[in-house]
């Protein structure tokens, strides 16, 4: 499936920002067999006076900017033509989860993809002892880890409700929880919190979602905006798989990765220091347009 992706993310201060300096991860994902960035271009206005244009430990397109003059805003566009290649699961080949430990035990190497990464407490996710009993709970009886997945996302779904109000980008996967509501990125946070509890391997993952769904299949939560899902190891056989627990599904050809990590904290969109006063006003919008083909 061919897309078109444009992103244009503002900032409007309430002053003249003295100093900037921003580190920005909006480009979409090369990744074997799985997505192929066909063109990808991102622009900063204003111009900025230093850019570093780099990959990340975990693989992800950063792009470093710094301005030496004081700036009243910032406009970032990103134009990229994406390849995504949809490879549906037809078995499942992941271990019984009470294998899971000696296989992991096996895996010797720490390199950006080694599961060890996504088994520990993260910046932005704990072990929340809420989130782990609910877990607990569904897992009651024996399974493999990706029906522990389906079945963890599948509860959560039903018990949570996506409310792009309840939270922010600062709500902690606890309190998303004890709300019972939240957004792509509580979603996420909680599920991570609960599987690693359990010890199975989760992480991280930003990207986009097909705005328009194909004919007679519902709207996705989450399409207006960047989106948010969760990726699992689930054995040395099957490897890393990746779930969507706002909207309960296997990850797809609908969904575009832009970046992986631990938490949101590895992954963020904008990240950076300004120094300025008053209020500071943000608009973030996506259109990402299937093509032909």
């Amino acid at each position: 499936m061919l897309y078109d992706i444009r992103l244009t993310i503002t900032y409007d201060y309430g002053a003249p920002s003295a100093q900037a300096r921003n580190v920005l991860r909006v480009m979409p994902l090369n990744r074997m067999d799985e997505q192929r960035r066909i063109t990808g271009e991102l622009s900063v206005e204003p111009t900025p006076a230093e850019r570093v244009d780099r990959n990340d430990f975990f693989g992800n397109a950063v792009a470093e900017v710094a301005f030496r003059r004081p700036i009243e805003g910032l406009v970032l566009q990103l134009q990229s033509r994406v390849e995504r290649i949809a490879r549906p699961l037809r078995f499942d080949l992941s271990p019984r989860r009470a294998r899971l430990r000696a296989e992991l035990a096996d895996i010797g190497l720490l390199g950006p993809d080694s599961p060890h990464h996504f088994l520990s407490p993260s910046p932005r996710v704990g072990f929340e002892s809420d989130i782990t009993t609910f877990v607990r709970n569904i897992l009651l009886d024996g399974g493999t880890v990706l029906s522990a997945v389906q079945d963890v996302g599948r509860a959560l779904h039903t018990e949570m409700r996506f409310d792009p109000e309840a939270t922010d980008v600062d709500t902690s996967p606890a309190e998303a929880f004890r709300k019972r509501q939240g957004v792509c990125q509580d979603f996420s946070h909680v599920m991570i919190a609960g599987l690693r509890a359990v010890g199975i391997p989760a992480g991280y993952v930003s990207g986009f979602l097909r705005t328009e769904p194909p004919p007679g299949q519902p709207r996705l939560e989450g399409a207006d905006a960047m989106h948010a899902w969760i990726r699992v190891w689930c054995g040395s056989e099957m490897g890393w798989i990746e779930y969507d627990p706002t909207n309960d599904i296997l990850v797809g050809a609908d969904h575009v990765s832009v970046a992986v990590g631990r938490d949101y904290s590895d992954v963020a969109p904008v990240k950076g220091a300004v120094r300025s006063a008053g209020p500071q006003v943000s608009d973030h919008s996506v259109d990402m347009i299937p093509l032909p083909g």
